[in-house]
């Protein structure tokens, strides 16, 4: 099924965002292309759409946009379906709706398209999916939605979000882990690899207790592993308060263990990665 009119180009087709110098010369291009247009439709007419994958919205991410957004405008139009008299709903676009709300604008730039429920959730799932903007939990609902309710295969979600099928596969696997273990994925207090690790434990019971040895020691998914397995884990900790509380906010904002080692006045920060996806997502985070 198409997403839409001229939607490649407005949504990067490789890891990491499209620099913004780019993003208005080609929404101009595709306008030229499709004969759209750019309206400016009042923020106070516009409503989300709460059938969007993305539920979480970082404080710092919605910060750095607000800021982007008050020196140099909003650079790339939302995408709008309209629902009502004077009554818009968004397909792409939330944050910078959101920011505009904060900073009062009365309008923001958008194009107007007629699309089904399909091509909405497909569109907006694609563009969350290919920036890395949701979690792993949020990815694994609307891979789940996108079978139950529109009745794609997992090869067709794989091929439509441009993945391998064992990842849509490993992904939706996660729905199957305790509650208690979805909300620690959520949250970022542990990674995906904790969790693909926990799934190779088939009680239940038994995976609540490790994510709580998970998160009490603060193990990686390597020591989490080798615990599986009976083995010790050596490992020195810092004992400084102030690092500790570091170490945790870094992992947090990049979902991945995160070690800051002292020496002298220096030091060093470790980030480990289990594998080549959580090394993408970290680099598309840092740059």
């Amino acid at each position: 099924m198409s997403l839409g009119r001229g939607l490649g180009a407005l949504i990067p087709t490789s890891s990491g965002p499209v620099p913004q110098q780019t993003i208005q010369k080609i929404t101009q291009e595709t306008l030229r292309q499709t004969g759209e247009q750019i309206f400016s439709i009042p923020t106070s007419q516009i409503e989300p759409n709460l059938q969007q994958p993305r539920k979480n919205f970082s404080r710092l991410e919605m910060e750095e946009l607000t800021n982007s957004i008050r020196s140099y405008g909003i650079i790339q139009p939302l995408i709008l379906t309209k629902v009502g008299v004077d009554k818009y709903q968004i397909v792409t676009g939330e944050r910078r709706w959101r920011a505009a709300q904060v900073l009062e604008l009365k309008t923001v730039p958008a194009i107007i398209r007629t699309m089904t429920e399909m091509e909405k959730f497909e569109i907006s799932l694609l563009e969350n999916v290919q920036r890395q903007d949701l979690n792993p939990m949020e990815r694994a609902r609307a891979y789940q939605r996108l079978t139950d309710e529109f009745g794609l295969t997992q090869e067709q979600i794989a091929q439509k979000l441009g993945k391998a099928r064992a990842t849509i596969a490993n992904t939706l696997r996660l729905l199957t882990l305790p509650e208690s273990v979805q909300q620690a994925i959520e949250t970022g207090r542990i990674t995906e690899g904790h969790a693909k690790t926990l799934l190779s434990i088939e009680d239940r019971t038994k995976q609540e207790i490790f994510l709580k040895r998970i998160l009490g020691l603060g193990l990686t998914v390597r020591e989490t592993e080798e615990m599986l397995k009976g083995r010790a884990i050596l490992r020195s900790s810092s004992s400084d308060p102030w690092l500790l509380e570091k170490e945790k906010f870094l992992s947090q904002q990049l979902n991945l263990r995160v070690k800051i080692k002292r020496k002298n006045r220096g030091g060093k920060v470790v980030i480990e990665f289990d594998s080549d996806e959580e090394l993408k997502e970290l680099i598309n985070k840092l740059s």
